[in-house]
């Protein structure tokens, strides 16, 4: 159990929530929620102890772990020993331990001490912890091929994977998780669903994926009008309470700005005539009402306005994939590939990270050659890409986003720019921030708005919901569905391509196969299979 009480927290003048009270009870799985920059990641701070809050005090159970974001933190360290300390207390005794063996000559104290830290070992299940720890690495990707090297010779996701494994290990009372899923494949974030699911602590997750959210929490605790509110269910159920919620407070305020309209109509009909009693009465009323307005605490609640138009149809066939095989070293990205797309068609590309994704969007857009067969796109075809690694889209430098966007423009006025980018919640002056110092949202919600400004037919996007919030990827994802263009994109975010998706490609060790939307939605995504025949002509 977590207990927070009369904890606030602001930076200057902006408070992000204020005398917060809540319980994170064992047995829950607490989903916490509120858009970007409403103190998400710095709460979790807070009831780690790594943030002190402005007020308030927090109590936390002795054994609870945190997914840390340091990722060099335990670079020398074996990729097992990492996961190993996520245990603090059997990773001190072990540490004691192996520093009494490698001693030549043994005290008869030092070989009392050793027999007593054996029987603390036991006691703390230490002797079947590298099989726990090798068990939890495999679940979530890292092999055991590997397991023996030192962290460092991981990439940055992987090493995110240790880390994650890391905090589940050694059965703690309560396990704080800062975007556990986001350098996880769709397998791995499926292995560690059922994992939290069976989990029997107090859970504390912020997830930007609405699907996850929605397997494994029990209750949101949603950051909202300066404090946290906790709504009972998943992701989707307090969707659906907050807004009935949201909707009696409108009336509310609705009810309360008539009243305020009447009063101070009333008092300047009468101020001057012969009712100053009735008058002075009204006028009590009126700073009453405003003050109790002003007071309602306003919604952080933001959700962008996506659309993406085309400005004339592409052809009926939109791409042809002929016999494309490409290969890094031994790695296999595909081997004699033929696919097919039509006018209208949105192909969702699945697969583990590294499998090639990125590499095939790559081949597509021209960026890099096939070592066989050819791709060709139809006619009319106007495409609009948005790359992993933005970067490539936008370079950093002094030149503001207004003007990077403007350099697109050749059709549309500065009034159409401006609320271009108050629709993707801009406000007034980010527009005119330098590229250099656009945030990682900021700079995907400024791609997405050159894409509705272009208007293209085809649409290429790998991995586009990256940075964002839930209500962004929910706005995005309906947006994808309504778009009469043809859609090829890359995610991890299971309910865009189960909500988007006609057609879903999935790259494998194996092979490369289609499946349809209804076998992703039943999971057959992550079985194993035979190698799919090519057959009629495409797959």
């Amino acid at each position: 159990m977590i207990t927070v009480s009369e904890v606030s927290m602001n930076f200057g003048p902006q408070i992000l929530f204020e005398n917060v009270n809540v319980t994170f009870n064992s047995g829950e799985r607490y989903g916490l929620t509120g858009p970007n920059g409403s103190g998400k990641s710095t709460f979790m701070k807070i009831i780690s102890g790594d943030v002190e809050p402005s007020t308030g005090i927090v109590r936390r159970p002795k054994r609870f772990s945190v997914l840390r974001q340091d990722h060099s933190l335990f670079d020398q360290h074996r990729i097992l020993d990492v996961v190993l300390m996520g245990n603090t207390k059997l990773w001190k005794i072990l540490s004691e331990k192996e520093a009494l063996l490698a001693k030549a000559d043994l005290s008869d104290d030092e070989g009392v001490r050793l027999g007593e830290l054996e029987m603390m070992i036991a006691e703390e299940d230490g002797y079947m912890a590298e099989s726990e720890a090798e068990d939890l690495l495999e679940g979530l990707g890292v092999p055991t091929a590997i397991q023996q090297r030192p962290l460092a010779t991981l990439q940055g996701g992987d090493k995110v994977r240790v880390l994650l494994a890391q905090a589940l290990f050694g059965k703690p009372e309560a396990l704080l998780l800062d975007e556990p899923t986001n350098a996880l494949d769709l397998a791995s974030i499926r292995w560690l669903e059922e994992f939290l699911q069976d989990y029997q602590g107090a859970l504390v997750v912020v997830s930007h994926d609405r699907h996850f959210l929605n397997e494994v929490t029990t209750v949101i605790a949603d950051i909202d009008y300066e404090t946290i509110i906790l709504y009972p269910g998943n992701y989707d159920d307090m969707v659906e309470a907050k807004a009935k919620a949201r909707s009696s407070l409108e009336m509310v305020q609705d009810a309360k700005k008539e009243r305020i309209s009447k009063l101070q109509d009333f008092v300047q009909r009468f101020r001057a005539g012969s009712r100053a009693s009735q008058v002075k009465s009204r006028e009590k009323s009126l700073d009453r009402e405003k003050k109790a307005l002003a007071d309602l605490k306003r919604s952080n609640i933001q959700r962008p306005f996506i659309r993406f138009d085309i400005k004339r149809p592409s052809g009926k066939q939109v791409l042809s994939v002929d016999g494309v095989s490409k290969q890094f070293e031994k790695q296999v990205i595909c081997e004699d590939l033929h696919i097919n797309l039509f006018r209208g068609d949105k192909l969702a590309v699945v697969g583990r990270n590294g499998i090639g994704k990125t590499t095939l969007l790559r081949m597509l857009m021209g960026e890099q050659r096939p070592d066989d067969g050819a791709v060709e796109w139809g006619y009319e075809c106007q495409i609009g890409y948005l790359p992993q690694d933005h970067h490539e889209a936008i370079e950093k430098t002094d030149k503001t986003a207004h003007a990077w966007l403007w350099g697109w423009n050749n059709e549309i006025g500065e009034q159409e720019i401006r609320s271009l980018f108050g629709r993707l919640l801009f406000t007034k002056d980010e527009p005119f921030k330098p590229t250099k110092v656009l945030s990682g949202g900021e700079t995907v919600r400024l791609l997405l708005a050159k894409l509705m400004l272009l208007k293209p037919n085809v649409l290429v996007l790998d991995e586009p919901t990256n940075h964002l919030d839930l209500e962004a990827i929910r706005s995005l994802t309906e947006a994808l569905q309504v778009y009469e263009g043809t859609c090829i994109f890359v995610t991890h975010d299971r309910n865009m391509v189960s909500q988007v998706a006609t057609r879903i490609l999935e790259l494998s060790e194996e092979t490369v196969r289609e499946i349809s939307p209804a076998q992703f939605d039943e999971g057959d995504f992550l079985m194993k299979h035979k190698r799919y025949r090519k057959a009629g002509g495409g797959w």
